[in-house]
């Protein structure tokens, strides 16, 4: 069951199978598991199956791992309920030369996820990064315009929406829009269109597919801070100005030289924004680590994604949770973030870690 009515408190563990989460006060919700304290926790169960329905378990896929790779592929198809694209979503690798749009990998994954039973969340249609050469060249050279540029993102949101209309159940409209300190990012949409070009990547993606659930997206904003206090305060305004704001996700990328937030302060920080009325996320969960690996390290990862995986839990309104790569074969963080890895929940050998055990037992725990 989704633990609901709660407390904000959960106990942690480090990495083992005793990981709980509180039981739920009060009546069951319609079509919520009940708690039956004698059952047995069975954890020998792909994610999917043990989060049931109470929980969307998510992976990014990386496309060309998952036409080459069949033990890949396989676990891709497996052990979640919903994917996210990677990179193929992405505005680069959509439309590289200027009005010649290739949705084919992407394609690809939606239609394997739909075979598999598996939902699609989309990623991502407004971001400063991997933005085409061709747009970034333009707008710097002079030869495209603050008015062109707004017509060009504009058609870049509704032919992309419009083209998976009725597939993706949840897009991440804009992202990473305010810096650590609280502002609105530098970036060329601020610099070029003004702050407005927030609500209009909404509305426009809305009237593509009025169906989809609309996303805000960032990174450090799982617990309370300036940054998370500005999000706040934008999903607000947005939503005063109708504005058609769904939800808010949180990104969840960890160090564990850096500590984490607790479950109950990010269950506590999701509240807020489920009382606007948004639903919540978490969209990109990985746990890197200082190479190499050792037992501890791998203990702390371990507590860091079931902080992450029961903040979400105990939130009403958090419905899917989405781990950025399951393996270490295949992840972004070596090539980001130099001398650091071993961020997800299987070694490059496919082999389950720690935290894969966690969140295993995390998850039969809620579900009882």
């Amino acid at each position: 069951m989704k633990v609901s009515h709660v407390a904000a408190t959960a106990v942690l563990a480090a990495a083992t199978l005793y990981s709980v989460l509180p039981a739920a006060a009060g009546s069951p919700e319609p079509g919520r598991h009940h708690h039956h304290p004698h059952r047995p926790v069975d954890v020998d169960q792909p994610l999917r199956d043990l989060a049931g329905r109470q929980l969307l378990v998510g992976t990014a896929v990386d496309h060309a791992a998952y036409t080459a790779d069949a033990e890949y592929r396989e676990r891709v198809h497996t052990e979640f309920s919903s994917i996210t694209a990677e990179n193929v979503m992405k505005w680069e690798v959509v439309e590289p030369v200027r009005g010649e749009r290739d949705y084919a990998a992407a394609d690809e994954l939606v239609a394997a996820a739909k075979r598999n039973g598996q939902r699609v969340r989309g990623h991502t249609l407004v971001w400063h990064n991997q933005v085409p050469a061709w747009l970034t060249e333009g707008v710097e050279s002079g030869e495209i315009d603050r008015h062109e540029l707004r017509g060009i993102l504009r058609r870049h949101i509704v032919d992309e929406v419009s083209h998976f209309r009725g597939r993706i159940y949840e897009w991440d409209v804009v992202n990473e829009a305010i810096d650590d300190e609280g502002n609105l990012r530098d970036t060329l949409w601020l610099r070029e269109l003004g702050p407005g070009y927030i609500a209009d990547a909404f509305r426009w993606a809305h009237r593509a597919d009025p169906k989809a659930k609309l996303f805000l997206n960032d990174y450090n904003v799982e617990g309370l801070s300036a940054k998370s206090d500005a999000y706040y305060r934008l999903a607000r305004e947005l939503l005063a100005d109708r504005v058609p704001v769904h939800g808010f996700g949180a990104q969840g990328h960890y160090g564990v030289q850096y500590g984490f937030h607790s479950a109950a302060e990010i269950a506590k920080n999701f509240g807020r924004f489920e009382a606007l009325g948004l639903r919540t996320a978490v969209t990109e969960a990985d746990v890197r680590m200082v190479m190499p690996t050792d037992n501890v390290k791998l203990q702390a990862q371990a507590q860091g994604f079931s902080a992450l995986l029961q903040g979400c839990l105990l939130s009403r309104r958090c419905e899917s949770f989405t781990f950025w790569g399951f393996t270490d074969r295949y992840s972004w963080v070596p090539g980001w973030f130099e001398g650091e890895g071993a961020a997800t929940l299987l070694d490059e050998s496919f082999q389950p870690k720690p935290a894969y055990r966690e969140m295993q037992a995390v998850l039969a725990l809620a579900g009882r």
